[in-house]
């Protein structure tokens, strides 16, 4: 299990570093690779665990956030608010990063997430920062709701054991469950 955050804490440091050191690399081409860096631990994670049931997990969220994205892409041919052509809604880069980040949680546990949640947030910023204005809000908000979600609907917990957080105007806590 220490694979998945060790992995991904590794390789957003390297990253980071590497852009450092060259300064060539802007925010946009980091959130390009990181939107697909959190997905691929996702599922090496998978390979890595040899958990089959996982692996399909992520197969079927994997293309259910693709066919929504795209076809909500298509359906609504929203323009972009750069003026750089259309497709605006949803943003594609944030649903595959959130899609990774909510499968690590709800299939091996929010502590292997955190950093996967960091970098999906990075990447829906890197859409709406200055420089690339690929999206608006409402674009990168329901790209990370459909990857969310595609995720939550398809995923199992590993092993059956399920941690969630819980909070609402009377309980704050944590929540555990294990299935027989």
């Amino acid at each position: 299990m220490k694979f998945n955050y060790i992995t991904l804490s590794i390789i957003l440091t390297i990253f980071v570093s590497v852009v450092h050191a060259q300064d060539k690399i802007n925010i946009e081409q980091a959130g390009n690779i990181i939107q697909v860096l959190i997905p691929a631990t996702a599922y090496a994670t998978t390979l890595v665990l040899d958990d089959n049931d996982g692996r399909n997990q992520f197969y079927k969220s994997f293309f259910t956030n693709l066919g929504v994205t795209y076809a909500l892409k298509y359906a609504v041919n929203k323009p972009r608010p750069n003026n750089n052509g259309d497709y605006s809604f949803p943003s594609g880069h944030t649903s595959a990063a959130f899609q990774g980040a909510s499968f690590i949680h709800k299939r091996y546990g929010i502590k292997y997430a955190i950093p996967a949640y960091i970098g999906a947030t990075f990447v829906g910023w890197s859409r709406l920062e200055d420089e690339s204005k690929k999206h608006d809000f409402t674009d990168v908000a329901a790209g990370a709701l459909i990857g969310g979600l595609s995720s939550y609907y398809f995923t199992s917990p590993y092993k059956n054991l399920v941690v969630t957080p819980i909070a609402n105007s009377h309980n704050i806590g944590i929540n555990f469950s294990y299935k027989w």
